[in-house]
């Protein structure tokens, strides 16, 4: 009985955390189906007619498509150069000892208490003498060097806890340094993959400040930056704000959802092959 009510008691607490963190979300959904007087006339009730006129108006208005299919090069982009770069330098930190090896890995943890945004000014002179102010590889590079250090430094704890065992079978078996890291090591650390593509997509999906800086023409701008159409100088129509809010959160419920799934079978995969 006593197990019972600790359960039930846990679950209730649970569940108010959840609707806590939800109600926020669900009041945005709502008032993307309102108009901008209706929103002020009565926050927090149902919309008088449930209409998809917001959302279409935010589409061709905003150029919305155009911003989002940025925002999804970009962000993708990046989550991949940042995969790419941080699981090697991951794997040997995590699996090599060499000289200088607790130098580099204490250069990583310092990019992590090291905001990149102190540095915003030899940044900006850095991509405008490579030309690439107004180019979407400056956000990727920009994005990809901030998000290594806490990639590298989740990924060696992921690569360090895997068994001494794994490294001599493949070894018999033939693999070469190569084909340790590929074929063995690699598919047992898609949960810190996941980990690291979830923990830094949703910021940069999200940034205003980098594409501020670097993107001046409407052909690349992400959904943040183009957003801002909504907000004039004396009035703000925050019916098309939360629409355009609504549509922006999908592809970031989505991606979370896919990596979530690749979590879960990269825990059950390692467990079986370990």
């Amino acid at each position: 009985m006593r197990f019972s009510l600790s359960r039930l008691g846990i679950y209730l607490f649970l569940g108010v955390v959840a609707l806590v963190f939800l109600y926020p979300v669900v009041l945005m959904v709502i008032s993307a189906f309102k108009t901008t007087p209706e929103i002020f006339r009565n926050p927090f009730a149902l919309p008088e007619s449930w209409g998809l006129d917001t959302f279409r108006e935010v589409w061709q208005r905003a150029s919305f498509g155009t911003y989002l299919r940025n925002s999804l090069f970009i962000t993708g982009s990046a989550a991949l150069l940042l995969v790419l770069c941080a699981a090697p330098a991951a794997y040997a930190l995590g699996r090599y000892r060499f000289r200088l090896r607790g130098v580099l890995f204490l250069f990583f943890l310092a990019g992590i208490m090291i905001p990149i945004r102190l540095g915003i000014l030899p940044l900006y002179i850095l991509m405008r003498n490579l030309n690439l102010l107004d180019n979407p590889l400056s956000l990727i590079l920009t994005y990809a060097a901030s998000g290594m250090p806490m990639a590298v430094f989740l990924l060696v704890v992921f690569f360090r806890n895997l068994p001494r065992e794994l490294e001599d079978a493949g070894r018999i078996d033939g693999c070469s340094d190569y084909g340790l890291f590929w074929r063995i090591f690699l598919p047992l650390v898609r949960p810190g993959l996941a980990t690291v593509v979830i923990v830094n997509i949703v910021p940069w999906w999200n940034d205003f400040f980098f594409p501020l800086l670097f993107i001046q023409s409407d052909r690349w701008k992400t959904i943040p930056l183009g957003m801002q159409i909504f907000f004039g100088q004396h009035m703000t129509n925050w019916s098309l704000v939360f629409a355009g809010m609504a549509l922006a959160s999908l592809p970031l419920l989505i991606i979370y959802l896919i990596a979530s799934r690749q979590f879960i079978s990269g825990l059950t995969a390692g467990a079986v092959k370990g």
